[in-house]
């Protein structure tokens, strides 16, 4: 019997019993991964199946092949059990302060690296392209990331640090929707017109109503109701500010710093991923979070050499 929305837990107490049967696992991933029409073989898309009750497997009676549930999902290939998976979902996806590697690690007895894998491979499930554009009032407003030169060992520094200000870091540019009170987040070359123009216009509507600092590149978005901010003087001006994308930074760089510690700039855009979902839903409990993560896991699937191959280029 598959599990239903009423039958998940609330806590993560309540989220270890619950996962502890390895058949309540598979039958909680199953119905998101299959829904109502039930499983079918990934290989000729057959329904004739029976399903082996001492292995946790389907076989399928038309192409005579065995599968599991994690394939087709970010479990796929996976050696750790649903389990210590679906705890790992609900400790990202929940944890106020952000979890590392090092603490799921511990927690579900694998090692850090393993640990290191599978959240990368929870934020990936967690990314959600969208389409539809933000409308109505709109901030916008971008910010670096990076450590600080002064506490860089020497050779570091002389490697990473080439004139002033922010050269060396990365650059993180963000939407903030006053409406639905949800953020969009992306990785940007630089804080030329060309980059942040480009963001905005391929996710805000025309017509809409845009806040944004005095940065010069931020002039010229004539399709836009254009309000400026200039932080030099005030960073109110009367319902003109970017007070809550600022809001949003502070927690993504408490995480860098406080949790993360060291994030390469190739792996930062998951990260961002991972900060915008919790952000955006900040108003749901922690099973309903949960369930969003589970929701995701189907169709998604990232390999130990796709998320490394930039590292080791």
């Amino acid at each position: 019997m598959q599990a239903t929305t009423s039958e998940f837990p609330a806590s993560l107490m309540e989220a270890i019993r619950h996962f502890s049967d390895p058949l309540v696992c598979v039958n909680a991933v199953a119905a998101v991964k299959w829904g109502a029409r039930g499983p079918e073989c990934p290989r000729c898309q057959g329904k004739r199946l029976s399903f082996l009750t001492t292995r946790l497997m389907w076989k399928c009676l038309d192409c005579k092949k065995q599968f599991s549930v994690k394939v087709g999902t970010i479990f796929e290939d996976s050696a750790v059990g649903l389990d210590k998976w679906l705890c790992a979902m609900w400790m990202l996806g929940n944890c106020k302060n952000r979890v590392s590697s090092y603490e799921v690690g511990r927690a579900l007895k694998v090692t850090q690296k393993t640990a290191w894998f599978m959240l990368h491979r929870i934020r990936y499930a967690i990314h959600h392209g969208t389409i539809d554009k933000m409308s109505g009032t709109v901030e916008a407003d971008e910010t670096f990331i990076g450590g600080k030169a002064r506490n860089m060992h020497a050779d570091r520094r002389a490697a990473k640090i080439h004139g002033r200000g922010p050269d060396g870091k990365a650059i993180v540019f963000g939407l903030l929707d006053h409406e639905t009170g949800k953020v969009r987040t992306s990785v940007v070359g630089t804080r030329r017109k060309r980059h942040l123009h480009d963001e905005i216009r391929q996710n805000v509507a025309p017509g809409s109503e845009l806040h944004t600092d005095a940065l010069k590149s931020y002039e010229g978005l004539d399709e836009f109701t254009h309000k400026v901010v200039d932080h030099a003087e005030t960073y109110v001006n009367d319902n003109v500010h970017t007070n809550r994308l600022e809001n949003f930074w502070s927690l993504l760089k408490r995480a860098v710093k406080g949790t993360y510690v060291s994030v390469e700039p190739f792996h930062l855009f998951r990260y961002l991923d991972e900060q915008s979902f919790r952000y955006n839903e900040r108003h749901d409990d922690d099973g309903g979070r949960f369930q969003s993560i589970l929701k995701s896991v189907a169709g998604k699937r990232l390999t130990w050499d796709i998320l490394t191959a930039q590292e080791a280029g």
